[in-house]
């Protein structure tokens, strides 16, 4: 048979995974099903775009890389703004279904640990939470191992010709970015004499201050929603999601603002 636009992107796969477990169904178990099913496909995405800026930033391909890079933040955009959805869902709403999740919850998000991963908040704590041999478990695994994307950008600086230092350029790519002081000096001089990687580097800015929001967006839903309550799956709810906030994934990037 000749291709179709429903052929192509599998729409009736696609409407059948929508499946609500209350009694009835709950009118609004739908729109909660739907929302994390999109989300999770705007995940996929985003890492997507992100390995490949990675592979861009290898190649010194800058005008491709910030090219990239304006999809991600514009995807992240979308992905803040789904919240305001999720917010016309009020908490007796969402409670009349809750229970129903029973140990589901959002921290089981893999592909979304995936993305912590590979932009440099690395917890290896986070393995635990899926089966040793699990496809999450191995990818996330994989993603542990590999070079974030602040080590593609460091040695892009590098090969640009700027002083990296050497300890920036072969940390352990396994553990979380941690602020350092000799790179300051470096970046200052970038920010005034490299106008092109100068752009990269508050892109890279963005794409923090993006996450950010994302993190700030998503504990005022959770408050609203359910206060102070535990969350599905016996997370902490609200009360872990607070520690998050105001995280730099980039410290560096934001500790020479003083400086410039």
């Amino acid at each position: 048979m000749a291709l179709t636009y429903s052929s192509y992107l599998k729409i009736d796969e696609l409407l059948a995974l929508q499946q609500p477990l209350s009694d009835g169904p709950e009118h609004d178990e739908t729109l909660f099903i739907v929302i994390h099913q999109v989300y999770e496909l705007w995940f996929k995405q985003l890492l997507h775009e992100v390995d490949y800026l990675k592979v861009l930033l290898g190649k010194g391909d800058v005008p491709r890389a910030l090219h990239t890079m304006k999809r991600i933040l514009t995807i992240l955009k979308v992905v803040v703004a789904q919240i305001d959805i999720l917010e016309t869902m009020t908490p007796l709403e969402f409670l009349s279904f809750r229970e129903r999740l029973e140990s589901g919850s959002g921290f089981q998000s893999f592909q979304f640990r995936e993305f912590e991963f590979v932009l440099g908040h690395k917890t290896p704590a986070s393995l635990e939470r899926y089966p040793a041999g699990s496809p999450a478990r191995r990818r996330l695994e994989r993603r542990l191992a590999e070079p974030t994307l602040w080590d593609a950008f460091l040695h892009f600086l590098a090969k640009q010709g700027h002083a990296v230092p050497t300890g920036a350029l072969t940390r352990d790519v396994t553990k979380p970015i941690e602020p350092l002081p000799a790179l300051h000096a470096v970046l200052v001089g970038i920010y005034r004499s490299d106008p092109m990687a100068s752009v990269l580097c508050e892109r890279m800015v963005d794409l923090d201050e993006g996450v950010q929001e994302w993190r700030y967006r998503h504990v005022k839903m959770v408050q609203r929603t359910i206060g102070t309550k535990r969350g599905t799956g016996g997370s902490e709810g609200a009360a872990y999601l607070m520690t998050t906030l105001n995280k730099a994934l980039f410290p560096d990037l934001w500790a020479i603002r003083t400086e410039l």
